[in-house]
């Protein structure tokens, strides 16, 4: 049987009513039978008659459930009247919930009442779906659901439920819940819901059951989802059959080495099935107690269907930790109802097994019962057929209209706009910092700013469950300067890792390293994309180097340097690299094939033996030949040489050129090779200490970074940016004390032609003739333009005043008398333009002179000419 249609006087059943059996309860499944439709009805009409009867008693049973027994102090004074009081759509709504929950618990007399109007903040009882409020929040984060699930989770604090096998009392609107930063799941779920709803997921809140761990929010048991490794997708390789298909080559691997893989393969799986009994072991060890109440707590969290937003498959969020579930979790142990801002479903399906069996299907209403059978969609998307339908139902007479009644659309959210201010969304968590404990870690979370270091989360990793031993500490960081994102402490080994982004002083991506001071083991990590050499990592100890580069067009790819001891040690602090430094013993590098060059001309690596005076050439191999030629220089002793020139002798070099019986190259052209080579040792080890010099600038720097961290703060963070904001009202003041002084006092005049002498403070007569003549000449040329432009337009005024009236005595006759009065009208405002247009020529023609004269004399009264033409 299905449930009562929720609408007044008519009554509707299915054929069949599922079980549901969420919270491990059992309820009997009623058949339908063909004999008990006649007495069925019988009852149904009964139900009618004493329909007020049963009314009250659903609400005094509703009283019992709904009202709280202790309602936390909220200020209600400032709330909007829709949190006080209902409409008259509302009140409707109420009453429909009521003869729906009253055929619920007539139908389903074992399953528990459903959640449908708990009482708000204000002691008003209000619908479920009426308190879902879909906002957009305008932040990047919030528009995908891991973002939302992160900020609820991280901004409110959790409070259990009054009794963890029962619903809460009441349901506060999210405005209130973010007000506080306090709520239970029921409060989390709504708002993470709303949220949701407005970035574009079909998301749903859920009422149901589940785990104990999971109601508590005790997740001392769980691995912390950072320590989690993404499962790795199998790689299937897809052989398409063809008839008409290659031969494929022989096999030449060995079998001797096979079976040594297979042999390792074997012992790595007996290895892995050993870790895995131990761990399988440890976890039954762990395993929390006996839960009394399991099945029976009751959980609220939220439903994201499958397409919207590109949403692959239907999944679960867990509003306390903002941690995404697949529906077939064990942790969720069945579902009693779903709703959203539209409608509210009841699930008719068996839990048995938990939520593992369940379709979530809302359109199959014989696993989910809808309360509003209308329809959801809002009139603006309805189609033209389905919005023409609307309008007529409001045309039918009262019979029509008491049999379409059984639509029912939702009234609007109650709920005020939410909303989430910059400085809110930026603290997150309450006071300021969060701390989380998982199974054998500790997860701590800040708010930016709040650690003058930048830190904003750290996860302490433990050997044992007790968390006393500390085996690894992971920190994150924002806003450094030094561009710091991530450090990872090895507290066994003590070894250090920090991550950059891009964007650090010298291009550093990470620096792995177990002191900062100079010649000990470190590792950095550059983005070779930002430097010229194409440098990738460098790897020191204290007696080798080396560097590894990508995308250098000499293809190079590995450099190696060797150094040996020193004779005297000396500490390195304020003191030149090339002084004292280790001196080098061997330089070798590595190259990429060079498709452009034969491979017996293109080396693939070449060694420096600097302390042998022996350079060695090793090239790459040809196609189909197992060795490489090779060449060994030795250099000659002093004693050998005439001056700086090399004295080649055929001793002096050893060559070996694979697959060749041809004779040995001629000897000035190893020579010439030699002496390029030995041009290239001078300049290698000038790099080598460039590089020595480089590695202790990175340790100097980031010695200093981490002693005087700074933070960067946006210059559009007023709030937080003093020094952006003392400038920017330093600079305004400026700007109105100019703007204030420059009506009242006289700008230089002079300044344009000072600019030509150079701004000399004492000027000769020549000077001083020359800048009164300049100044005089520029006001003559500009009073001479003004007049003119004053003319031309005069002129062009008669001339268009001469057209308009030739046109008007060859019209005249055809003209109607309101064309005609129309062209007096703008022939007497031509004329007014041409009054006044002539008027300014004169008025300029009789003032240019005294202008020029009036200048001519504040010339000779200025101070910087007076002196010279007093004696003119």
């Amino acid at each position: 049987m299905r449930l009562l249609r929720a609408a007044v006087g008519s009554f509707q059943l299915s054929e069949t009513l599922r079980p549901a059996c969420p919270g491990g309860g059992r309820m009997e499944v009623l058949e339908e039978k063909e004999e008990e439709e006649q007495r069925e009805e019988e009852e149904l009409k009964a139900l009618e008659i004493t329909d007020n009867l049963q009314d009250m008693e659903t609400k005094v049973s509703m009283e019992q459930v709904c009202v709280p027994s202790d309602v936390p102090s909220t200020d209600t004074s400032q709330l909007p009247s829709s949190y006080k009081t209902n409409s008259l759509k509302e009140k409707k709504l109420l009453h429909i919930a009521d003869h729906f929950l009253q055929q619920y618990a007539h139908l389903c007399p074992d399953r528990k009442p459903l959640f449908l109007h708990p009482v708000n903040e204000c002691g008003m009882e209000k619908f479920v779906s009426t308190t879902v409020r879909p906002t957009l929040l305008p932040y990047a984060e919030l528009y995908h659901w891991d973002g939302c699930a992160s900020f609820v989770s991280d901004y409110l604090t959790m409070e259990p439920l009054e009794s963890p096998d029962t619903p809460p009392s009441s349901l506060y609107s999210p405005t209130t819940i973010l007000k506080y930063q306090r709520g239970n799941c029921f409060d989390f779920s709504v708002l993470l819901c709303s949220m949701l709803i407005g970035a574009g997921y079909d998301a749903y809140c859920v009422h149901g059951y589940a785990t104990r761990e999971m109601c508590t929010l005790n997740e001392t048991l769980e691995l912390c989802p950072l320590l989690r490794k993404p499962q790795e997708v199998p790689k299937e390789g897809m052989k398409k059959s063809n008839k008409y298909r290659v031969k494929p080559p022989p096999d030449l691997q060995s079998k001797f080495e096979l079976q040594q893989e297979a042999k390792k393969k074997a012992e790595t799986e007996a290895a892995e099935k050993n870790k895995e009994r131990e761990e399988e072991k440890i976890t039954e060890v762990e395993k929390p107690e006996h839960d009394p109440l399991h099945g029976l707590r009751v959980h609220a969290w939220v439903l994201v269907l499958s397409g919207k937003k590109d949403v692959p498959e239907t999944f679960f969020i867990n509003p306390f930790t903002g941690n995404s579930h697949s529906t077939t979790d064990e942790h969720f142990l069945g579902i009693e109802s779903v709703w959203n801002h539209r409608n509210y479903w009841v699930n008719m399906q068996d839990c048995r097994n938990g939520c593992k069996d369940l379709i979530f299907d809302l359109g199959d209403t014989i696993r989910w019962e809808v309360m509003l059978s209308g329809s959801n969609k809002p009139l603006q998307l309805l189609s033209d057929a389905e919005e023409e339908k609307e309008f007529s139902d409001k045309e039918t007479d009262d019979t029509e209209k008491e049999e379409e009644d059984v639509s029912f659309d939702m009234p609007p959210s109650w709920v005020a706009p939410i909303q989430i201010y910059p400085r809110e969304f930026e603290t997150r968590c309450s006071e300021g910092r969060k701390v989380i404990l998982y199974k054998k870690a500790k997860l701590e979370k800040w708010a930016p700013y709040l650690n003058g270091n930048g830190l904003v989360k750290r996860l302490t990793v433990y050997a044992d469950l007790d968390c006393t031993e500390v085996v690894e500490v992971r920190e994150w960081f924002k806003n450094r300067e030094d561009m710091l994102d991530m450090r990872e402490v090895n507290k066994q080994t003590q070894l250090t890792t920090d991550y950059f982004s891009p964007g650090h002083l010298l291009s550093l991506k990470a620096h792995t390293y177990t002191s900062l001071e100079p010649e000990t083991e470190y590792t950095m990590e550059f983005y070779n994309e930002a430097r010229v050499d194409g440098l990738q990592k460098r790897v020191e100890t204290a007696n080798e180097m080396t560097e590894y580069f990508a995308g250098r067009d000499d293809f190079l790819h590995v450099r190696y340097m060797e150094f040996g001891k020193r004779g005297k040690k000396i500490h390195l602090a304020g003191t030149r690299t090339d002084i004292n430094s280790r001196p080098i013993v061997q330089i070798k590098e590595c190259f990429h094939r060079n498709p452009e060059r034969p491979a017996d001309e293109d080396v693939a690596e070449r060694i420096f033996l600097i302390a042998e005076d022996m350079i060695q050439l090793t090239y790459h191999l040809k196609d189909k030949y197992i060795t490489a030629s090779k060449k060994d220089f030795f250099k000659a002793a002093e004693g050998n040489r005439k001056g700086n020139e090399i004295v080649m002798t055929p001793e002096m070099c050893i060559t070996y050129q694979a697959g060749s019986s041809e004779k040995d190259e001629k000897l000035l052209h190893l020579y010439e090779l030699l002496r390029k080579l030995t041009a290239e040792e001078k300049q290698l080890k000038q790099r080598v200490r460039q590089s020595e010099a480089e590695a202790l600038k990175v340790l100097k720097i980031r010695e200093n970074e981490e002693t005087n961290v700074k933070l960067s703060v946006s210059i559009y963070n007023t709030e937080r940016n003093e020094k952006r904001r003392q400038q920017y009202e330093a600079m305004k003041n400026t700007t109105e004390d100019e703007l204030w002084g420059r009506g009242e006092q006289d700008l230089d005049y002079l300044a344009p032609f000072l600019i030509q002498v150079g701004h000399r403070e004492k000027m000769t007569k020549g000077q001083a003739l020359r800048v009164r003549d300049d100044c005089l000449t520029d006001l003559q040329h500009r009073l001479i333009n003004k007049a003119n432009i004053i003319q031309a337009r005069l002129e062009k005024a008669v001339e268009e005043l001469q057209k308009k009236d030739q046109w008007f005595q060859q019209n005249q006759n055809r003209l109607s008398a309101e064309e005609e009065d129309d062209f007096l009208a703008r022939r007497s405002e031509t004329m007014f333009h041409i009054q006044i247009l002539a008027l300014r020529l004169n008025r300029e023609k009789q003032t240019a002179p005294q202008k020029y004269l009036a200048l001519e004399e504040k010339l000779h009264r200025d101070p910087r000419l007076a002196e010279h033409f007093g004696h003119a």
